[in-house]
């Protein structure tokens, strides 16, 4: 009766054996297939998200484009402002445009994460897409917000890299331009938009955060008083000398009213005397990501320093 039942133990033992292998292979094979959707929890300033360990289709809503240039990930959507930004026009030549009321244009996109300010609409709708993730504007200063967005990436280490070079680079500017204009130099950062008249502080993109915080240059007492807070201030061509530092940065979109300049009122400041105003294009200047931060850091350094 044994002899009898040994084939029988046999045939069966190769059968589990080969269920079991064949168990394993399937496992490995869907853990393989899987490995572009693996997730990891991101702890946003809303709450904990599951997001891609590797997205390869991000959708930028509001900003932040160059942040996600800069770390090498894919982008397939933007919004408006990113998208007629000059400074990123290589880079987004074939990315579709976007908006948080296009929700059809964005499922189409087949995003596997959404990006955008907290105060975008449809959120709710949005995160039914794919995994969004968003940010209070001002709530991070402006380097510790593109490592906070590595940290999403999963690109920590690149954006703390980049930053630390960053650092490195504005403050050696920042001496040598002290250097030449004098440690008690100030600079003042006006804007004209459409027919308005803008100072601004020190975090409000437009080079701001390069000439005040990086490379510490001085700002002069009455900006100080009016838009150090709140990060800017509207002004009349009447009072613009009040508010002129030894030298000028000018951010100017192409469709600006630009009379004031025709003024004697500015064409007695001392800076303009002294041909100590530089302008820069406002288009794309209100950015604080680091293909922008490069460029603008390139042009003060032109601009104070010749090179």
């Amino acid at each position: 009766m044994k002899k009898l039942l040994l084939p029988f133990i046999l045939v069966f033992v190769l059968i589990i054996s080969a269920c079991s292998n064949n168990s394993s292979d399937q496992k490995a094979s869907t853990t393989s297939k899987n490995d572009h959707v693996k997730t990891f929890t991101y702890q946003s300033e809303t709450g904990p998200v599951d997001v891609p360990t590797h997205p390869k289709r991000v959708i930028l809503l509001s900003g932040f484009t160059g942040n996600v240039i800069s770390l090498g990930v894919n982008v397939v959507g933007v919004d408006v402002w990113s998208k007629n930004n000059p400074t990123f026009k290589k880079e987004l030549k074939d990315v579709a445009e976007v908006s948080d009321d296009n929700l059809e244009k964005i499922i189409e996109l087949k995003p596997d994460l959404i990006i955008g300010l907290s105060n975008i609409k449809n959120i709710d709708k949005l995160k039914e897409i794919a995994p969004t993730v968003t940010y209070t504007w001002g709530k991070l200063d402006y380097l510790s917000q593109h490592v906070e967005i590595g940290k999403l990436l999963n690109k920590e280490k690149e954006a703390k890299s980049w930053v630390n070079d960053f650092k490195q680079r504005a403050e050696k500017t920042g001496d040598d331009i002290r250097a030449k204009i004098g440690q008690d130099a100030t600079v003042s950062v006006f804007e004209s938009y459409d027919k308005q008249l803008y100072v601004f502080g020190n975090n409000w993109a437009r080079g701001t955060e390069i000439l005040y915080q990086a490379m510490k240059l001085k700002m002069p007492e009455k900006v100080k008083e009016v838009a150090l807070k709140d990060g800017y201030y509207t002004l009349s061509t009447e009072v613009l000398p009040q508010y002129a530092g030894d030298y000028i940065i000018i951010s100017q979109y192409a469709n600006a009213d630009i009379s004031f300049k025709k003024t004697d009122t500015f064409k007695s400041i001392p800076a303009v005397k002294n041909n100590h105003v530089y302008e820069m294009p406002g288009n794309g200047a209100s950015f604080s990501d680091p293909v922008t931060l490069d460029k603008q850091l390139a042009f003060f350094k032109k601009s104070f320093l010749g090179n």
